[in-house]
C-alpha cells in the first residue's frame, strides 16, 4: 500500500502524516507513506486544498487533516 501526504509543509500537512502514521501503527498495518509538495502532483489528484491524503493512487481526503479513525477505514 502507498499513502501520499499532499501538502507544501505546512502545519495542518505535518499533523495529516503523524495521524496517518498512528494509524498505521495502530493497525498494524505496512505502508510506503510518501510526502508530496509538488503543485502539479497534488493538482493531478483532482486536490485543491491541502492537506490531502492518497491511498493507492486515490484521493480520499482533501483539504482537512483527517482523524485517526477515518484513516483507518
Amino acid at each position: 500500500m502507498k499513502i501520499e501526504i499532499l501538502g507544501t509543509g505546512c502545519a495542518k500537512c505535518i499533523k495529516a502524516k503523524e495521524i496517518v502514521e498512528k494509524a498505521l501503527q495502530e493497525s498494524g498495518l505496512q505502508a510506503e507513506v510518501v510526502k508530496v509538495e509538488d503543485y502539479e502532483t497534488i493538482l493531478s489528484y483532482g486536490v485543491m486544498i491541502t492537506p490531502g491524503l492518497v491511498i493507492d493512487g486515490e484521493a480520499m481526503i482533501a483539504g482537512r487533516v483527517p482523524s485517526v479513525d477515518n484513516v483507518k477505514k
